[in-house]
């Protein structure tokens, strides 16, 4: 099962929003909406964007202002969408932490290709590759993919952000808190237990035995790895 890419689309015009959620809901993508920028904020604690695009003219808070509280606050790729052509405004905005900038009108095969841009770049800048291997398991990062022995293998949300944190760093050891702060961002207080969990589910799947398992290692009391020098 396919782990599906969020986007966070922040525009005061339904429209636009309408434009922009039709086009992403065809190539797939999860939208969230936000009219306002406190709409924008709380939804992007709340929901984890892989991506927002952002519009710059908000009823209650110019555009500008939320860029950098954006990048300090989340690691949402962020596109500003906005009928502000002028250079010094894209200047200011990618000055200010913008990964990009997309002028209104637009066409949204732009939309998409800077979304899909914007995606593999974030992919290689977390982890240095978008496709990795470990035994006969492939994780491709860029699609959320998993497949085993060539088949796809159905992993939870909740699953896959375990494995694909994993996957980001192949053959380090990232810790249970790094771990947990990804899977269960808005917890208060994470249990190891739910992490050996998940991790326990993700062996039955992937590993020949799961017993002995030998693509997810265990670093006792410390966290995780990944191996990618398992062979098939």
């Amino acid at each position: 099962m396919k782990i599906r890419h969020k986007v966070l689309i922040v525009d005061d015009e339904p429209h636009i929003r309408k434009l922009i959620h039709a086009a992403l809901a065809r190539a797939d993508y999860i939208t969230v909406e936000a009219a306002t920028a406190r709409e924008a904020l709380d939804l992007l604690r709340q929901e984890r964007p892989d991506i927002s695009l952002l519009d710059l003219g908000l009823p209650d808070r110019d555009g500008l202002e939320l860029v950098p509280l954006f990048k300090q606050h989340s690691d949402t790729t962020l596109i500003v969408v906005s009928a502000r052509d002028a250079t010094d405004e894209k200047v200011a905005a990618l000055d200010l932490g913008a990964d990009d900038y997309l002028t209104k009108p637009f066409d949204t095969d732009e939309l998409l290709a800077r979304v899909r841009v914007a995606l593999r770049n974030r992919v290689t800048r977390e982890g240095g590759a978008t496709t990795v291997n470990a035994g006969d398991v492939e994780i491709d990062l860029l699609s959320r993919l998993v497949r085993k022995g060539g088949r796809e293998v159905h992993l939870t949300p909740k699953e896959y952000g375990v494995l694909s944190q994993l996957a980001k760093f192949p053959g380090r050891v990232i810790t249970h808190a790094q771990i947990m702060a990804h899977v269960w961002p808005n917890e208060h207080e994470h249990h190891v237990e739910y992490l050996r969990v998940l991790v326990r589910t993700l062996r039955q799947k992937l590993e020949t035995d799961p017993q002995q398992p030998r693509i997810i290692g265990n670093e006792l009391g410390i966290g995780y790895r990944l191996r990618t020098d398992v062979e098939d």
